[in-house]
């Protein structure tokens, strides 16, 4: 749904986005993270046919964005960081504005409107003017026009900034929500426990390239090593951990505790409790120790920097 190759984009010898690839797949979440001037912003103004690429080739539900930039812009929605609204404006009288640029009919863009300023909690402001929203209903609003035309492809820079938090729980169960419907996200974010939370693919980008792609699992395993699993048992280890050595990796241990390393938890933990039942050893728990995406996004650049 979301393809890019070799993408490139070059201002006055400065190489903002250098050979890109991406793709994202109907109803998948792309979080594209790094820091400010590594090109993310760059990257989706050429996805939506804003900028076009110096070189490599893009497309945006099978339509090319130097070709068909019409048709671009009518499957995407975008939520940018600066949102460019009319302050003085009404709620309601600004969607219908953007309605009728989009050419949807008058019952229907009403309609979506009104179900949408609902589902985000904003139905209080529709005859408020946009200049007395707050920063939160105006990011809410902004995303509220996104949807607007019922794209099947959103591009969101930094969805929940200046939210508090049961708004930002509103814009993660809605993203949730319309990934069902087979919608494609991509998530510009610099809040990683949100990327780590809605991701089916995380990107890290540097410098204008693609320094790190895959799956939270991938990325764990390549950049920060194999899933590490802690058991408590009932009483002190009295030399289990010496007795355990030969079936897993042990990596720390403490009094009542151990940690080991394993390759496929899928397999080793399930052995692993059979062999300590049969030992007459009480387990009280055996739990992956979290890693975290910052964990992974440190070491990354890390590496990068290296």
């Amino acid at each position: 749904m979301i393809e890019a190759e070799a993408l490139r984009k070059e201002f006055d010898g400065f190489l903002a986005v250098d050979n890109l690839h991406l793709h994202v797949p109907a109803g998948s979440v792309l979080a594209l993270l790094g820091p400010n001037g590594a090109g993310k912003t760059t990257t989706v103004r050429m996805l939506t046919s804003i900028l076009a690429p110096t070189s490599g080739t893009a497309r945006i539900a099978g339509y090319d964005v130097i070709r068909d930039p019409a048709m671009v812009r009518s499957k995407v929605g975008v939520l940018t960081e600066q949102h460019g609204l009319y302050e003085r404006m009404k709620g309601l009288e600004y969607l219908d504005f953007f309605g009728e640029v989009y050419k949807i009919d008058k019952a229907t863009r009403r309609k979506r409107a009104l179900d949408l300023m609902d589902r985000f909690g904003l139905t209080f402001a529709l005859d408020k003017r946009l200049g007395e929203y707050s920063k939160g209903m105006k990011q809410k609003l902004a995303l509220v026009r996104a949807l607007l035309h019922n794209p099947p492809v959103l591009l969101l820079d930094e969805p929940t900034s200046a939210m508090d938090p049961l708004s930002a729980k509103q814009v993660r169960d809605a993203i949730v929500e319309l990934q069902r419907d087979e919608r494609t996200f991509m998530i510009t974010t610099h809040n990683l426990t949100e990327a780590q939370m809605l991701a089916d693919q995380i990107a890290v980008i540097r410098h204008g390239r693609i320094i790190a792609h895959g799956t939270m699992a991938e990325l764990a395993r390549q950049f920060v090593g194999e899933p590490v699993m802690e058991l408590k048992i009932n009483g002190g280890l009295n030399g289990l951990a010496a007795q355990l050595s030969d079936r897993v990796t042990i990596t720390d241990a403490g009094l009542n505790w151990l940690r080991y390393s394993t390759p496929d938890p899928e397999q080793t933990n399930p052995a692993l409790l059979r062999h300590l039942t049969a030992l007459g050893v009480e387990v009280v728990t055996l739990a992956p120790i979290t890693r975290t995406l910052e964990d992974i996004y440190l070491q990354v650049v890390k590496e990068d920097e290296g």
